[in-house]
């Protein structure tokens, strides 16, 4: 019998390949949503890059249809996206904005809309945000824009009447780098990077009713971090939650 069932959006790429590690070896049932498979989950939903929106969220509802029939999971955790720079008067403005819109926003909508049919009552729904959307991003205009957008879903779904089952957490991990391989590629320091291994367990204890937040009125919590790297002797990731905004501290 497995310890609780998740969805991982984005389940083959770095962030995601080690969030379904680690719950698999806390004996979830996980299965994943990506472009390619992951053999370590116990369902691939594969989608077409060249599909586009709403043929990937029919995809996405039919394949969860059919590995769950009418069962419910606890949590769908999207870890999705990618980064591209470049200002308005960059040659590729528009394309990146367009990669970015798809990456991010694509995938954050179709796990709302999946959530709302498949996710448990008092379920957790984790979107991909970014901690330098919450100001301007000249040199990554497409990138800032994709992840405020998420932002502001985040914020829609943790309201009333937002279509998510009753007590439903939303909320949105804000990293700021995360040591990945690409990362390190176009990176000259990678040294303050957060580490992947960090945000599971945070994505673990989230799943835990136990460890969620009541509703309260929502506020930005400001705090000097880099998000996913040890400070001191504590591990801080900032979340953008709409009923608070709260970051997690694991010692």
């Amino acid at each position: 019998m497995s310890a609780g069932k998740i969805v991982v959006y984005g389940g083959r790429g770095a962030l995601g390949a080690a969030v379904v590690k680690h719950f698999k070896a806390k004996d979830f049932w996980v299965g994943t949503i990506d472009l390619v498979a992951n053999d370590e989950a116990d369902v691939n939903i594969i989608v077409s890059r060249e599909a586009n929106w709403s043929a990937q969220a029919d995809k996405v509802i039919s394949g969860l249809e059919a590995a769950l029939g009418s069962e419910k999971v606890d949590a769908f955790i999207n870890v999705a996206g990618g980064w591209a720079g470049g200002n308005a008067g960059s040659k590729e403005f528009l394309k990146n904005c367009e990669l970015m819109w798809s990456q991010s926003v694509w995938s954050s909508t179709i796990t709302a809309q999946a959530a709302s049919r498949f996710l448990k009552e008092g379920g957790l729904v984790t979107l991909p945000g970014a901690q330098p959307a919450i100001n301007g991003t000249p040199g990554m205009i497409g990138y800032g824009l994709a992840k405020a957008a998420v932002h502001q879903l985040t914020k829609s779904l943790g309201e009333d009447k937002s279509g998510l089952p009753k007590g439903t957490t939303a909320v949105a991990i804000l990293p700021v780098t995360l040591d990945t391989p690409m990362n390190r590629k176009w990176m000259s320091n990678f040294s303050t990077s957060g580490q992947l291994e960090v945000i599971d367990p945070l994505l673990a204890a989230s799943c835990s009713s136990s460890r969620r937040m009541t509703r309260q009125n929502w506020s930005w919590l400001k705090t000097s971090y880099t998000s996913g790297c040890v400070i001191g002797h504590k591990i801080h990731v900032l979340v953008l939650y709409y009923l608070h905004c709260f970051a997690l501290d694991i010692l």
